[in-house]
Parts: structure tokens; C-alpha cells; sequence
């Protein structure tokens, strides 16, 4: 009985390995605090630029879309953070010569890196929602948040989007530099999030498009999520969890693939 209560207690824990993980992310962040300050700056400069130079060149024409601006914005930088975290994040571990020690933790490589997505989906969250009141304090337009219905829709946005992240961390496992190809990513990311899907129903199978409308709505109009049509919410989680389960699955053949040809130690 004793040797199975000792057996029991060595399993390895996943919120042990969560922990270590928010850790890690913590300790980066505040190692390098000049670089992790500029890129909050870069992302509210980036947004003022848009908000004062939009104003000044279209007036009107800004205010009245102002709401969507936030929106859009919010969605992106939530995205962007979101997808890189993940995607960027076996780039890195390769770099430091770390990838190879992933594949040894108890837990295997794969549930590593769904705990890691999830710290970073929960970082992202923090970093957006921060940006969000400076963008409504800075324009002076307060949206509608109501916890409820925002944050079913952002987490079901989001799975569309670390299904993306999933497929080019995998293809990062492969074929190692493809940096450029994260980069134009996250500009896709922007037609995605304006794509007028209130005009051109076959855009709501693109992924995040469908929740960034509905988000829109919410926010702006004060939509509620059992207010919203059943068939647009089912449009919705169809798409995430179709793009989630399509990008894992590339991650996890690429892992395989760049275990079987030993590519995972060379960079």
C-alpha cells in the first residue's frame, strides 16, 4: 500500500508542469523588461497612429466605425499574441537547444505544448484586456463588455487561432527558418478580422472572421450570446474546433516527422 501511495506521488502533475511554465514566461518577461516594455508601447503608439492620423484624414468617416477599430484591434492583438507564442515558441526552443529535452518530459512533447499554448492564451488575455481600456480611455469610446458573452466568444475565436499556430510551430519543427512566413501570417490575421462577413456569407468558414463579427457585435450593440441566432453560433464552433483539430494534427505529424528523420537537434 505504502509502495503505491509512493508510486502515486511521483506521477508527474500537470499543475506542477503549468506552474513551471507561467514561470518561465514570468521570468522572460521581467529579465528583459526594456524589451517587453517597448512591445506594449510599439502596440499602443501602433493604435494611436491609427486613431489620431485616421481621424485627422477621414473625420466622420472614423468615428462612426470607431467601435469596430477597437474591436479589430483588440482581436489582433490578441491573435497575434496568442499565435506567436505558440509558433515562435519551438523556434526558440530550438535556438536555445532545449527542443530535444521537451520530448523527454513525462508528460510527452505534445501535452507540453498544449499547457504552454494555454499559459500563453491566458498572457495574452491579460496584455489584450490592458490594451482594450487603454484604447477605449485614449479615444473616449467605452464598448459594452459583458464577461459572459465576451469570453465564450474570444475563446472560441481563438481555437481557430492556435489551430493555425499548431500547423506552423509543426512546419517550424521541419523545416526550422520560416520566420518570414510567421510574419506575413499575422498580417493575414488583419483581412481575416475585418472580412465583411455581414455581406459574404461563405467568409464565415475562414477562421477567426465568424468571431470577430459576432465580437463586434457584442461589444459595439450589446448583443448578449443566447441573443445572438443559434446557426451563427454553431457557424462559429464548428469552424474553431474544425481548425484546432486540423492544426494539431499537422503539429503532431511533423513532431513524429521530425523525430523519425532526427531533425529535431539540428537548427
Amino acid at each position: 500500500m505504502a509502495t503505491a501511495d509512493a508510486d502515486t506521488s511521483d506521477d508527474p502533475s500537470l499543475a506542477a508542469l503549468a506552474k513551471v511554465v507561467l514561470y518561465k514566461k514570468f521570468i522572460l518577461l521581467v529579465r528583459y523588461p526594456v524589451n517587453t516594455g517597448a512591445q506594449f508601447l510599439t502596440m499602443i503608439i501602433f493604435f494611436a497612429l491609427i486613431f489620431f492620423g485616421g481621424r485627422a484624414v477621414a473625420g466622420a468617416a472614423l468615428t462612426r466605425s470607431l467601435e469596430g477599430i477597437i474591436v479589430g484591434f483588440f482581436l489582433f492583438t490578441l491573435s497575434t499574441i496568442a499565435y506567436s507564442g505558440l509558433a515562435w515558441s519551438v523556434t526558440r526552443e530550438a535556438q536555445w537547444g532545449t527542443l530535444e529535452r521537451l520530448y523527454m518530459s513525462p508528460h510527452g512533447f505534445g501535452t507540453v505544448m498544449v499547457v504552454k499554448t494555454v499559459v500563453n492564451v491566458f498572457m495574452s488575455l491579460l496584455w489584450s484586456g490592458t490594451l482594450l481600456v487603454i484604447m477605449m480611455a485614449m479615444t473616449g469610446r467605452w464598448l459594452i463588455i459583458d464577461p459572459l458573452t465576451v469570453l465564450p466568444l474570444v475563446g472560441l475565436t481563438l481555437l481557430a487561432v492556435l489551430g493555425i499556430g499548431f500547423l506552423f510551430g509543426g512546419l517550424a519543427l521541419v523545416y526550422k527558418r520560416i520566420e518570414s512566413i510567421f510574419q506575413l501570417v499575422q498580417f493575414g490575421f488583419i483581412a481575416l478580422i475585418a472580412a465583411p462577413v455581414d455581406r459574404l456569407a461563405y467568409l464565415k468558414l475562414l477562421p477567426i472572421s465568424q468571431g470577430s463579427y459576432l465580437l463586434r457585435t457584442a461589444m459595439r450593440d450589446g448583443t448578449r450570446l443566447w441573443e445572438f441566432p443559434a446557426g451563427e453560433l454553431a457557424i462559429l464552433v464548428a469552424t474553431s474546433v474544425v481548425y484546432l483539430s486540423a492544426g494539431y494534427y499537422c503539429f503532431y505529424r511533423a513532431s513524429v516527422r521530425a523525430r523519425s528523420e532526427g531533425l529535431l537537434g539540428h537548427y
